[in-house]
């Protein structure tokens, strides 16, 4: 039974490492895309605050939206 229990443990470990191989190199295509839009004029620091408001929900980004205001409000910013 050890036997079996260690090949199932290995298979799955060696399956992480396969798959943090792969989140590496694609976080190293998404930094290639970013110097690339910063090349051709584009703010990168903003295009990653887009890139996450868009993962956000409706609902969500707009009540982080009104929360910002209110704080900016607040600080005179706005």
């Amino acid at each position: 039974m050890a036997d079996a229990t260690d090949d199932r443990l290995r298979l799955l470990i060696e399956r992480i490492e396969r798959l943090e191989e792969e989140k590496k190199g694609i976080a190293d295509d998404i930094r290639d895309v970013y110097a690339e839009a910063k090349a051709v004029g584009y703010d990168p620091k903003i295009m990653r605050q887009v890139v996450r408001l868009r993962k956000m929900k409706p609902d969500d980004r707009n009540e982080m939206e009104m929360v910002l205001d209110t704080y900016k409000t607040a600080l005179g910013l706005g």
